[in-house]
């Protein structure tokens, strides 16, 4: 223990939002996690998804065949799976609303709530939360399961450098800081989830954020519901509110020239054709999030209608 000298970051409060489940560094490494203690062999993966979780799967040496979703974001899959087998199943866009049914469907379930963070777990459901997907933090990850872990703490103080650059400049001027982060948890070993990101979780105003995301998300849906290719419903604390339109790749080039930028979620899934390959090219997944207000939404949505007509 050290005694005197400069002072560090303080001591924030402590209210994370799911102080009872397992915390480690990553989501991926959650899914390794689970891969690991809970001896899985084989994963069946939704092909509308992001390349990290086969590639996972084959770190942790679990072999993995793809399945198709429909057009409503639910898995096409009839397969009884054995002792061994897992289905891996993602709430989009939180519009996931039967996974007890999808329980008792398929006996061996993960679901990814990566992009529901506010989505309650359910218990004996294996249940993946990502922090950094939903809030300033450089990692972090959480983990509904009946395991207890055993892995040593992960530090985060080196991958901060585009989130403290972010807070007090332009994003695109730590760009590529975001990139190599994002680049490096390709190897990250499986931690528990750092101090500091802990301490940064515990500041949260988790109320205040998911009613700032609701309302957003809410205005955006009252505006765009009857131009939007798929059917949306409102959901808790929500990820980004999914505007399906075609030539959506197109649409979002159109919009980063006027500093809006829509993330195109999984391109890789491309490869497989079909809702895989459209959904990846043409929803727009418009950000809502607790940085904005309803000013920002209505310059959204005033600039993707001059687009489209």
């Amino acid at each position: 223990m050290e005694i005197g000298g400069y002072f560090g970051l303080e001591e924030l409060i402590h209210r994370e939002y799911y102080r009872d489940l397992i915390a480690l560094n990553t989501a991926r490494n959650a899914l390794a996690y689970l891969i690991k203690y809970k001896k899985i062999k084989k994963i069946f993966i939704p092909a509308f998804l992001c390349d990290s979780v086969y590639k996972v799967c084959e770190r942790e040496k679990c072999s993995y065949e793809f399945y198709n979703i429909d057009s409503a974001f639910a898995p096409i899959f009839d397969i009884s799976l054995e002792d061994y087998e897992w289905i891996y199943i993602v709430n989009y866009y939180g519009q996931l609303k039967n996974e007890v049914e999808l329980k008792k469907k398929y006996k061996n379930m993960i679901l990814d709530n990566v992009q529901a963070f506010f989505h309650k777990p359910t218990v004996g459901i294996d249940t993946i939360y990502s922090c950094r997907k939903f809030f300033g933090v450089a990692d972090g990850a959480y983990l509904s399961s009946d395991l207890t872990i055993e892995e040593k703490d992960d530090t985060s103080k080196d991958r901060m450098m585009h989130i403290l650059g972010r807070y007090e400049e332009n994003a695109t001027e730590y760009y590529l800081d975001y990139v190599r982060n994002e680049e490096s948890y390709y190897e990250l070993p499986i931690r528990k989830m750092s101090k500091l990101t802990h301490n940064l979780l515990g500041a949260i105003d988790y109320k205040l954020v998911k009613e700032k995301r609701e309302e957003n998300f809410h205005y955006l849906f009252e505006k765009l519901q009857g131009i939007n290719g798929i059917d949306v419903r409102s959901v808790e604390g929500p990820f980004a509110y999914p505007f399906y339109k075609e030539n959506g790749l197109k649409i979002k080039k159109r919009l980063a020239e006027k500093g809006i930028f829509v993330p195109t979620l999984w391109p890789t899934a491309v490869e497989f054709g079909g809702i895989a390959k459209d959904f990846s090219e043409n929803i727009l997944p418009l950000p809502c999030d607790q940085r904005y207000s309803r000013d920002e939404m209505k310059i959204i949505y005033e600039e993707l209608m001059k687009i489209i007509d």
